[in-house]
């Protein structure tokens, strides 16, 4: 599989969810999103710009769900970030992480977020609510349904990048003059939920 995605920095929630329901964007997700990148000692994955990523989503309700997942190296074309990934389903990622560790290989980034998804346009569009850093969304599909969805959203295209999320830290980080936090501390939470309208979005592409 070919993940080709672009991100951009959240203006105004209140009126990105605004625009998503007028658009008829589909709810698909709800929850925290929680992501461990594992490698073995001398970055030997991350120096060929591989990740081996462990992903769980928790839904605010029901039961979690997680996956592995083996990411490439990126490139860019035209414009789009993009990178082969191959993933598979899991049924007890505490167990697989134990797994790792026995084989030496060790967590080197944890990412903790709350997240709303949704379905738009044949896209998939995220909205990421860090512990303490610009809330982003993340927009993936391909390359005709990313650019109808962003359409629909009302934020400028040229906010969207395909730079990687290290970058928006480095970002946040100048201007703020804080460090970014992506990651919960233990037992913590990764930062609650955001505030702004849920909206009862119907599901669809609605043409402008």
């Amino acid at each position: 599989m070919i993940e080709l995605e672009l991100k951009a920095v959240i203006p105004d929630l209140d009126e990105l969810l605004r625009a998503l329901e007028r658009a008829g964007a589909r709810a698909t997700f709800v929850g925290r999103l929680e992501d461990r990148r594992f490698d073995a000692a001398g970055d030997v994955l991350g120096r060929k710009g591989e990740t081996l990523r462990v992903r769980i989503y928790r839904p605010v309700s029901g039961a979690a769900t997680a996956s592995v997942d083996w990411k490439g190296p990126v490139s860019v074309t035209p414009g789009y970030k993009q990178r082969e990934e191959l993933s598979v389903a899991l049924a007890d990622p505490d167990v697989l992480m134990t797994i790792l560790g026995k084989i030496g290989l060790q967590p080197v980034q944890s990412i903790d977020r709350y997240i709303r998804q949704f379905a738009l346009c044949g896209a998939s569009v995220r909205l990421e609510h860090y512990p303490l850093m610009d809330d982003l969304v993340e927009v993936e599909g391909d390359p005709v349904a990313i650019e109808r969805a962003i359409e629909r959203i009302g934020i400028p295209r040229a906010s969207f990048t395909s730079e990687s999320l290290n970058e928006f830290v480095r970002r946040f980080e100048a201007r703020t003059k804080t460090p970014a936090v992506l990651a919960a501390s233990p037992g913590g939470s990764p930062g609650g939920e955001p505030e702004g309208p849920a909206g009862e979005a119907k599901a669809g592409c609605h043409e402008p």
